[in-house]
């Protein structure tokens, strides 16, 4: 594997755990409104807690890996899309500052709607992120010379709606693999009818993305990807079908999430498969965007140094919190 390869690995692994990662998160903040009460809701902040800070870790590594891997990616799709990633990062610094203060707050009403409205504005900005890349990018001699609102489109709103019940999806089966009683019989009905909405959001864009993008269908279809990209829609349909089983039957805690994660997982490896070699569509490939080999050789050090540390920071926050929330942790959620 050469080097360009290599870093287009590590920057989609990144990529992958921060969506899983931090999607539960983010959706467990979709479902506050649900919460019958106060309580519930210090569950429900409980749950994310002991983690938030580890998942937040993987955007920023993936921004800085993204920045020296491939620069051009970094300077061309920022640019084109700035509006929808920096509603996206506002509305992760909105919920962050609602998830602290809400923990010190006598009246937390209106935190709650804040956590909520900056969960929301950070998934749907996501979406239209995601959709608006895949809509294509007009570049220039190496430069963004597109309009301002071209991430604007039926596609892209699309997208970004589908990513809410996605990553309610995830919160949902996260609560239910976290607490017990009222707020896990709660959470089982909420994965049930995001895992519908998720169903049919990925019908709608599997028949809409061969209409937006030709190219994509064109490049599935021929060899060798032809030969396995048929493992993606079918490791879908069988996480969805345990899904449902494990969520109507209630007696799994930990088949859900795993589910959950499988169907995104499915969805990212399809989407790499649909897309590449290019890495900012329709025209630039991933050696057009790639740094200098002699960049991409010296900053591998400092990946390999770093990234066990993160790994192992993050496997070591969830296995210290393993198991079900208990009443006293719910009681410090803010930590």
């Amino acid at each position: 594997m050469d080097l360009v390869h290599l870093w287009l690995g590590l920057v989609g692994l990144v990529i992958i755990l921060y969506v899983v990662l931090d999607g539960f998160s983010l959706g467990v903040g979709l479902l506050f409104p649900t919460a019958a009460d106060e309580q519930e809701r210090d569950q429900l902040m409980g749950s994310i807690g002991p983690v938030w800070d580890a998942n937040q870790t993987w955007i920023v590594f993936g921004g800085g890996a993204l920045f020296a891997s491939f620069p051009m990616i970094y300077s061309v799709v920022f640019s084109a899309l700035y509006i929808p990633l920096l509603t996206f990062i506002f509305g992760l610094l909105f919920r962050g500052v609602a998830f602290e203060f809400r923990a010190n707050a006598a009246a937390k009403q209106k935190w709650n709607r804040a956590f909520f409205l900056g969960s929301l504005a950070a998934s749907f900005a996501q979406g239209l992120t995601l959709g608006s890349y895949l809509s294509g990018t007009k570049v220039v001699g190496a430069h963004f010379q597109g309009g301002p609102l071209d991430w604007l489109n039926p596609f892209s709103l699309t997208i970004g709606a589908a990513l809410i019940p996605g990553y309610m999806l995830l919160g949902s089966t996260y609560v239910i693999m976290k607490t017990t009683g009222p707020v896990q019989e709660r959470a089982y009905c909420h994965a049930f009818r995001s895992a519908v909405a998720v169903a049919c959001f990925i019908v709608v864009v599997s028949l809409w993305t061969p209409i937006h993008d030709p190219a994509i269908p064109a490049r599935l279809f021929t060899a060798p990807r032809v030969y396995f990209i048929w493992m993606f829609p079918l490791l879908a349909l069988l996480a969805f079908l345990f899904l449902f089983r494990s969520l109507k039957n209630r007696r799994r805690d930990f088949v859900p999430f795993v589910c959950s994660v499988l169907i995104f997982l499915s969805g990212y490896l399809g989407l790499q498969a649909g897309i590449y070699p290019y890495v900012i569509p329709p025209d630039i490939t991933l050696y057009q965007a790639a740094a200098q080999h002699e960049t991409l050789r010296f900053t591998l050090w400092g990946v390999i140094l770093v990234l066990p540390v993160v790994l192992g920071y993050t496997v070591y926050s969830y296995w210290v919190f393993r198991g079900k929330l208990k009443t006293e942790d719910a009681d410090h959620e803010g930590y």
